[in-house]
């Protein structure tokens, strides 16, 4: 598979496939691919997380409130699933978009070394 197919792949299911492009050989060796898919896996994990936290809050308010953290919730989802798609669209193009504060650990991750074959 070509390494720009991987990259891209890597945010495909976020967390699944960015786990299994760590672990398959011989994608867990190339740093590029590395690099992807870790930041896959950040960035689905904050999602998550963020996702949880507005579903927590928005059970706590009153139904007022609760109508605006719905729609928060809505622009959330989307720019998260914008967000996705112009991922996976970066790496297919062999371009390395590095999101902020998770883009950076995503890269140190990286280059921490590949595992011993």
């Amino acid at each position: 598979m070509q390494e720009n197919v991987a990259g891209a792949l890597c945010y495909l299911v976020g967390l699944i496939t960015g786990i299994l492009f760590l672990v398959l050989q011989p994608y867990n060796q190339n740093p590029r691919i590395r690099f992807h898919a870790f930041q896959s896996i950040f960035f689905h994990v904050f999602w998550i997380v963020l996702w949880i936290a507005l579903t927590a809050i928005s059970f706590a308010l009153p139904w007022e409130l609760h109508l605006i953290v719905s729609l928060l919730h809505l622009v959330v989802w989307l720019g998260g699933f914008i967000l996705w798609l112009l991922l996976m669209w970066k790496a297919y193009n062999n371009e390395r978009l590095v999101l902020p504060i998770i883009g950076p650990i995503a890269e140190q991750q990286a280059s921490k070394g590949v595992p011993a074959a």
